[in-house]
């Protein structure tokens, strides 16, 4: 069963940092990526990375989140610096394989002012 587990949330003052990472149980996976879902507001994209490379932002975070992949671990890891309140929320690691997207159970990140 895959499975993606994710670990580094919790609770920063703004304009500090966290790490997040996603353990994926298998190596087949060909895109990870990050979402994020704020209470009553809808899941959105964070970032994600391409196995080939790639890697997209949401504009919210340019400049302030970094995505990369270590393939020797099976982890994805989101960088997260200069954090803001409106970075409040549940994070989601997610991992594709064959058409298939597979989800983590999430971890919370919250944003102090």
């Amino acid at each position: 069963q895959v499975q993606l587990v994710e670990s580094g949330g919790g609770l920063v003052q703004a304009g500090g940092f966290l790490k997040l990472s996603c353990v994926v149980s298998e190596s087949t996976f060909n895109a990870a990526g990050w979402y994020r879902q704020a209470p009553g507001k809808q899941r959105e994209l964070v970032a994600a990375v391409k196995f080939g490379g790639t890697t997209n932002y949401a504009d919210s975070v340019k400049g302030r989140f970094t995505i990369s992949r270590d393939k020797a671990k099976n982890t994805v890891s989101l960088q997260m610096n200069s954090l803001k309140p409106e970075d409040t929320a549940v994070y989601f690691c997610y991992g594709d394989r064959a058409y298939v997207r597979y989800w983590g159970q999430g971890t919370q990140v919250t944003v102090s002012s």
